[in-house]
């Protein structure tokens, strides 16, 4: 499923859009368009929306290195 969001100020400013956007994805059953209607603060954190969210901290979640050290591989010439 795919979602065409029109942001509520676009349907403020071009009335007609929503409904321009609907016909031309008529003939395609995989997209859904929907308006934008969300208002005021996000209320996930208590914050405003307006306001930047902090930066996500990436870690590297692979396996730390197993200690010590380790056999030579080389193989000795004949």
């Amino acid at each position: 499923m795919i979602y065409c969001v029109v942001p509520r100020e676009l349907t403020e400013s071009e009335p007609d859009l929503y409904d321009r956007l609907v016909a031309h994805y008529a003939d395609n059953s995989g997209v859904t368009v929907i308006v934008d209607r969300r208002l005021g603060r996000d209320r996930r954190r208590g914050r405003d929306s307006d306001l930047p969210r902090e930066q996500r901290q990436v870690r590297d979640r692979r396996r730390a290195r197993a200690a010590g050290t380790f056999p030579s591989t080389d193989v000795p010439t004949p």
